[in-house]
């Protein structure tokens, strides 16, 4: 069978790849500049066209800020979590990840995220999710949608904060934000039944440090969250 050959890189992307090569190797650090335009592209070898090309292309992924003026240039951004968010964001809404695909994934992500808060969670990361469900109880007995909705983010965030691992906590809060942004469009949604309820068992396993029971517990919720969205897209978290 005949494979087709992959396409040749464009110069832009090459140039782009050698930068991130450089970042990844920590050459370049957040907050340096970047040598002179001439100058990078007498080391790179390459044409100041496709150079600014690149450093466009770098600058809108979120990977370098170009200033002007006489102290601009070209600088190394500090990461920003919210570019993750902003490209699975439009990734959904261009149809290339599904609502399914989303809820499957934080489903997964959250089961791990339990087991490792119960492991690591201080006293203190508990009696703050803990007053968070509690907060999330009044809102509904407020009727308060827009807090009640920021209060059952907000658990996730602490849930994720429990864990005490970087990667984790942009994981969640990117799909959390993603889940609430989708939800906060849909109209004519009902409450999820039991929410408080099974927010409060949860945290009893938790201060129990009983993994099984609170990954059952997440897992539960979240699958007829799952289901529900599914089924009419019209739930409010």
């Amino acid at each position: 069978m005949t494979r087709t050959p992959r396409p040749k890189p464009r110069a832009f992307e090459e140039i782009c790849e050698r930068i991130r090569k450089q970042l990844a190797a920590g050459k370049l650090r957040p907050g340096d500049k970047l040598p002179p335009e001439r100058e990078l592209s007498e080391q790179l070898g390459v044409s100041r066209a496709a150079l600014r090309e690149a450093l466009r292309a770098l600058e809108i992924a979120g990977v370098i800020t170009l200033r002007k003026g006489v102290k601009g240039g070209a600088f190394v951004q500090s990461g920003d979590p919210a570019n993750l968010t902003r490209a699975i964001h439009d990734l959904v809404h261009l149809g290339a990840i599904s609502l399914g695909d989303l809820t499957e994934a934080r489903l997964l992500i959250q089961s791990g995220v339990v087991r490792l808060a119960c492991a690591r969670a201080t006293e203190a990361d508990i009696d703050a999710i803990g007053r968070n469900i509690e907060r999330t109880a009044e809102m509904s007995r407020l009727g308060d949608v827009a807090e009640r909705r920021a209060a059952i983010a907000e658990f996730y965030r602490l849930l994720a904060l429990a864990t005490h691992n970087e990667i984790l906590k942009i994981l969640v809060d990117s799909l959390t934000d993603i889940l609430v942004r989708f939800l906060r469009g849909v109209s004519g949604g009902t409450e999820l039944p039991g929410l408080i309820a099974h927010r409060r068992r949860f945290l009893k396993h938790l201060r129990a440090r009983d993994a099984a029971a609170a990954t059952r517990e997440m897992e539960t919720h979240l699958n007829k969250l799952h289901r529900l969205l599914a089924g009419s897209r019209q739930v409010k978290v």
